[in-house]
C-alpha cells in the first residue's frame, strides 16, 4: 500500500520535475521556502501594522507609491548591474540589502519615517528580481518552465502549516509585538536562504558571456545601449501584450496587497487576529490547485486559462465589495476565487515573459519591462489611498476595470499569427 502510494506520488508531473531538478533551478527552488514562509507570515498584516502606529490610509498609499518610485529607478539599473556583476553575485548582494536590512527596520519601526526608509531600501529587490530570474531560467529546460514556476509559487504557500500561528500570537501578545517578532524571524530565515542559495548555484552561461562583454564598460555607457533594446521591444507585439498584462496585474496586486486588510478590518469588522484564517485558506487552495488543476492546463494555449483567471478575479472583486459585516463565509469564497485565478494567471504570465524575451538581451529587456511596469504602477498606491479614504470599496472597483482591460489584452494577444503568438516563439534557455 505504501509502495503504491509512493509510486502514484512520484508519477505526478510536478513531483517528477522537482525530483529531477538540477543545477541553478534546484538551488533556487529548494531554498525558496526560506523566503516564502516568513514573507507570507507577515504580509497579511503589513497595512494594519502601519495603522497601529497612527498612519492614515493616505500615508500608507503614499509609502506604497514611494516604494514603487524607488523600484522604477532600481529596475532601470537592474539589467546593467546584472550583466556587469553577474547573475549570481548580483542576486546575493541585493537579496541581503533589499530584504535582510528592511525587515530589521520594520521590526523596530516607530513612525512614518521608519516605514518610508524601509520601503526605499526594500525597493532594491527589483535588481535581485532581474538577476534571480536569470539564474532560475537561463540554463533550465524550456519544457519545464511552467513546472519550475509552479514550484516557486508552491514554496510560498508552504506557509499554510504556520499561518495559524501568526493569528494565535497576535491574539496572545497583540499585533505590534507579534509583527516585530515576525520581522526578526523573516530577517533570520531570509538571510539563511540567501547564503544557502548562493552556495548552491553557479553563474549562468549567458551570465558569463555578458560579464565578459561588459568588462571595462561603465554602468552609464551600458545604460546608453538601452535605446536599441527599447526599439527591439517595440517591434515585438507579443512582448508588448505580455507587458500590458503584467501591468494590469501589477497595479491590481499593489492595490489588493495594500488595502485588502484595511477593508477587511475597517469595513467588514474582521478582528486582526482572524486575518490569519485567510492566508491559511489561500495556501490550502493554492496547493490543491497546483497539484490537481495546473498539470491539466499547463500545455493549453494561453488564451482560455488566462481569460478564466481574469473572469475569476472580476467575480472575486465584485463579491468583496458586497460582503456584509463579519461575512466570514463570503470572504472565504472571495479568497477561493482570487486564489484560483492567481494560480492560473501567475504561471502563464511568467511563461509568456520568458519565451517572448531574446535570450541574449534578457537582463536588459527585463530591466526595461520592469521600469515601464513599475513606473506606470507607482501612482496607484497613492491613487488607491485616495480612493480608500473616500470609500474603502473604490480601490477594488478600480481593480474590476483593470481585469477587464487585461482580458481584452489576452484576447488581442491570442489573435496574433501563430508564428508570433507567445507559445509559438522558441523558449529561451540561455
Amino acid at each position: 500500500m505504501v509502495a503504491r502510494t509512493r509510486m502514484k506520488l512520484t508519477s505526478h508531473p510536478l513531483v517528477r520535475t522537482l525530483v529531477g531538478l538540477r543545477g541553478n533551478a534546484r538551488g533556487a527552488v529548494f531554498t525558496e521556502p526560506l523566503w516564502g514562509i516568513p514573507y507570507n507570515l507577515y504580509a497579511p498584516y503589513v497595512s494594519v501594522y502601519m495603522l497601529a502606529f497612527g498612519l492614515t490610509d493616505r500615508q500608507i498609499g503614499l509609502i506604497s507609491s514611494i516604494s514603487l518610485v524607488g523600484q522604477v529607478f532600481f529596475s532601470l539599473l537592474s539589467g546593467a548591474i546584472t550583466d556587469k556583476l553577474g547573475r549570481k553575485r548580483t542576486t546575493f548582494i541585493f537579496d541581503i540589502l533589499s530584504w535582510s536590512v528592511p525587515t530589521l527596520i520594520w521590526a523596530v519601526a516607530q513612525n512614518f519615517t521608519y516605514f518610508v526608509v524601509a520601503a526605499v531600501i526594500n525597493s532594491l529587490w527589483r535588481i535581485t528580481h532581474n538577476s534571480w530570474s536569470c539564474v532560475l531560467v537561463e540554463d533550465a529546460d524550456p519544457d519545464l518552465l511552467v513546472d519550475i514556476y509552479t514550484w516557486i509559487y508552491i514554496s510560498g504557500q508552504l506557509v499554510v502549516f504556520f499561518a495559524p500561528l501568526a493569528g494565535l500570537l497576535i491574539d496572545r501578545f497583540s499585533l505590534v509585538p507579534t509583527m516585530r517578532g515576525l520581522y526578526l524571524f523573516a530577517c533570520l530565515m531570509m538571510t539563511i536562504k540567501f547564503i544557502a542559495m548562493n552556495a548552491m548555484v553557479t553563474e549562468t552561461r549567458q551570465g558569463v558571456v555578458r560579464m565578459q562583454e561588459t568588462r571595462g564598460q561603465s554602468l552609464f555607457s551600458m545604460l546608453a545601449g538601452y535605446r536599441g533594446v527599447f526599439r527591439q521591444i517595440l517591434a515585438s507585439p507579443q512582448t508588448l501584450y505580455t507587458l500590458g498584462i503584467m501591468l494590469v496585474m501589477s497595479i491590481a496586486t499593489t492595490i489588493t496587497g495594500t488595502f485588502w486588510s484595511i477593508l477587511v478590518t475597517g469595513k467588514l469588522l474582521i478582528p486582526a487576529e482572524h486575518l490569519a484564517l485567510f492566508p491559511f485558506a489561500k495556501s490550502v487552495i493554492m496547493l490543491v490547485f497546483f497539484f490537481i488543476i495546473n498539470p491539466r492546463v499547463r500545455d493549453m494555449h494561453f488564451r482560455n486559462p488566462m481569460l478564466i483567471g481574469l473572469a475569476g478575479f472580476i467575480a472575486a472583486q465584485a463579491l468583496l465589495v458586497n460582503i456584509p459585516e463579519r461575512g466570514y463565509a463570503l470572504l472565504l469564497l472571495e479568497v477561493l476565487l482570487e486564489t484560483c485565478s492567481y494560480a492560473i494567471l501567475g504561471t502563464q504570465i511568467d511563461r509568456m515573459l520568458v519565451v517572448t524575451v531574446d535570450a541574449q538581451e534578457r537582463a536588459r529587456i527585463l530591466a526595461i519591462l520592469l521600469v515601464i511596469q513599475v513606473g506606470l504602477t507607482s501612482p496607484f498606491g497613492w491613487i488607491g489611498g485616495l480612493l480608500s479614504s473616500i470609500d474603502r470599496n473604490l480601490p477594488f472597483i478600480l481593480n474590476i476595470g483593470l481585469f477587464a482591460i487585461g482580458a481584452l489584452l489576452v484576447y488581442l494577444a491570442s489573435r496574433l499569427k501563430p508564428e508570433k503568438a507567445p507559445e509559438a516563439e522558441p523558449a529561451a534557455a540561455g
